[in-house]
């Protein structure tokens, strides 16, 4: 079975992603062509990136490193929940993401975005990191805005159209993770 991770990008206190990536994990579970599971990057507890060795040698020293890299090489893609902070990616997402290289590699991934501008310029910025992992990044994408898709910026109402919208990440992510199996074996 194609194996999807719904990873939750923000690690804030006060964060948005848990709701978000809830919605994208509950949805997904009317679906029988992949099986998905939701990862928080706030149970990895991972420090600025503190591997001596660059992660495309995978030469991994430390213990919080290994148990990562262990559960992102576990699936064949990904749906990132990412906000926008200032016009760009959240640093604990871009950490983690950043401790691995062969893990990422020839894999499908989408996103769902939220912010203020329903974080499509974080999405811009997270399409060039994708393609330097060698990952294959989806065309379809639900961007949630806080003047839409939010009560008072913190209570998550999706509106109909991101619920449609996701169907269609669904669709993408999964069709190419399975044809992306036959480049990975």
């Amino acid at each position: 079975m194609t194996r999807i991770a719904i990873i939750v990008g923000s690690t804030r206190p006060s964060r948005n992603a848990p709701a978000v990536a809830d919605w994208v994990y509950e949805n997904a579970q009317d679906r029988t062509d992949a099986e998905f599971e939701l990862v928080d990057i706030a149970d990895y507890d991972l420090p600025l990136l503190d591997e001596p060795n660059p992660p495309a040698m995978g030469q991994y020293e430390n213990e919080h490193t290994k148990k990562w890299a262990e559960k992102i090489a576990s699936f064949d893609g990904y749906i990132f929940v990412t906000p926008e902070y200032n016009h760009s990616v959240p640093g604990a997402l871009k950490n983690a993401v950043d401790y691995l290289y062969a893990e990422w590699n020839n894999k499908a991934i989408g996103f769902v975005s939220y912010g203020s501008a329903g974080g499509t310029r974080a999405v811009e910025a997270w399409r060039l990191i994708a393609a330097e992992l060698q990952m294959a990044d989806v065309r379809a994408q639900v961007f949630l805005t806080f003047a839409n898709d939010f009560a008072s910026m913190s209570e998550f109402t999706p509106t109909e159209g991101s619920t449609v919208a996701l169907e269609a990440v669904y669709d993408q992510v999964v069709s190419w993770s399975e044809a992306l199996k036959t480049v990975r074996s």
